[in-house]
């Protein structure tokens, strides 16, 4: 079977599956979620194996680490699958909730229903738990799904994709509620993107290129996020201690992540007291700081000089943009010109900058005194995410179970006609 008959197949099972699963009932949807998550512990040791052939091929093609990092699975990525579908079985339903009732003059009564969006499409690079977070997410949500893995991590998703099946056989529900591409032809992409009647929505997790790329060519709805150039700006009347941690936590808890801090602003008034400390212990772990000529003149010549281009970058790598700012107004501007509109943070002790920080910054998530890595599905309650928005329309931020639905209107009568 060529690739557009295979993906025609696809398609068609998706559209039919879609029905089922909208009309399958919550306790349908947790058996299948629970059963998923123990066939994943139980197939853990399989799972690793089955990945350390993807790592293997990785390192050998020479993916860049910050990649290698996103694909690699432990025992404890393993658990961390598990856990995140059994939060999704937790959380509440959101298919069939109705709100903002009300009656019209006319006698009928008016409101809305959440409704799954239909076949969602996920196109991805590297991170094979994704894979089961998709799967849990548009299984609760009502909506089929379509889930188109990297190349690299095709061993490692097709292990993922057995105990998906698994688990929806165990609860009654068919195959074609997730379906995991069997093949790595970059022209399933193209036809994934391309097919309206089968299809509701893209959802492209990846690298910048691949998301302009499925802007480009889509002929179905994106839900997109193009990068995650995200900022901390660390105020003149900020806990300094607290700074230090966040500032830190931001940049060097995980390198290859979309909420990890890609520039670091600092207010000139407290640049020559933080500045030393964090950049000792930067460098410390190893990361490479390219600074503002003001950032040059307290650090010195061990600084990078930055160029325009790195106030734009999103590294994924232990490189750290600084800039040293006279005041809120330049740390604001900065942010949003430079930014990419994901997640952004500033550590103040004063109330008014904080809430004008939050008004302002026009950004998918904003955070007063808190590193943003805690941008994330899994922190924000969310039990996992299909990604994270930075578009302003239909969902924004991470993407949920309520960001994979939508509402219609409902009208309540009886036997109104209008005059």
């Amino acid at each position: 079977m060529n690739v557009q008959d295979y993906m025609l197949s696809v398609g068609q099972a998706a559209r039919a599956a879609s029905r089922a699963i909208a009309r399958a009932d919550t306790n349908q949807k947790n058996r299948a979620l629970h059963a998923i998550a123990d066939a994943l512990l139980r197939d853990s040791a399989k799972l690793i194996a089955a990945n350390a052939l993807d790592l293997a091929a990785a390192r050998q093609n020479g993916l860049e680490p910050a990649l290698v990092d996103r694909l690699a699975v432990s025992a404890a990525t393993v658990e961390s699958m598990a856990e995140g579908l059994r939060q999704i079985a937790a959380l509440p339903d959101p298919v069939g909730e109705m709100d903002d009732f009300t009656y019209r003059p006319s006698g009928i009564q008016l409101g809305k229903m959440r409704v799954p969006l239909g076949v969602v499409g996920i196109i991805y690079e590297s991170r094979p738990n994704v894979t089961a977070d998709a799967a849990g997410l548009c299984l609760k949500s009502g909506n089929a799904a379509i889930l188109r893995g990297g190349s690299e991590a095709f061993h490692s998703n097709q292990a993922i994709a057995a105990c998906v099946h698994e688990g929806l056989a165990a609860a009654g529900l068919p195959a074609g509620v997730v379906q995991i591409l069997e093949t790595t032809d970059r022209a399933a992409v193209t036809a994934l993107v391309t097919m309206p009647d089968y299809v509701d929505v893209i959802v492209p997790r990846g690298g910048k290129g691949l998301i302009e790329r499925i802007s480009r060519e889509a002929r179905v709805p994106v839900i997109k996020h193009l990068h995650g150039n995200c900022h901390v700006y660390i105020d003149e009347r900020a806990d300094l201690d607290k700074a230090f941690a966040i500032a830190l936590n931001a940049k060097t808890h995980r390198y290859g992540t979309c909420n990890t801090m890609e520039s670091l602003l600092v207010h000139q008034a407290v640049a020559g007291a933080i500045l030393p400390r964090l950049a000792e212990a930067y460098w410390d772990k190893g990361v490479e700081l390219r600074g503002c000529e003001r950032t040059r003149d307290i650090l010195g010549n061990k600084v990078v000089a930055a160029t325009a281009e790195d106030w734009e970058t999103e590294y994924l790598a232990p490189i750290l943009a600084v800039k040293v700012v006279d005041s809120l107004d330049e740390a604001i501007e900065h942010i949003n010109e430079h930014g990419s509109h994901h997640t952004d943070a500033i550590v103040t002790e004063d109330y008014s900058r904080s809430r004008r920080f939050l008004r302002e910054v026009d950004s998918a998530s904003v955070m007063v005194n808190a590193s943003t890595r805690f941008a994330d599905g899994f922190e924000y309650g969310l039990g996992a995410e299909i990604g994270i928005s930075t578009d302003k329309i239909h969902a924004r931020g991470p993407v949920g179970l309520e960001g994979l639905t939508s509402q219609k209107w409902v009208v309540l009568g009886d036997g109104q006609i209008r005059q």
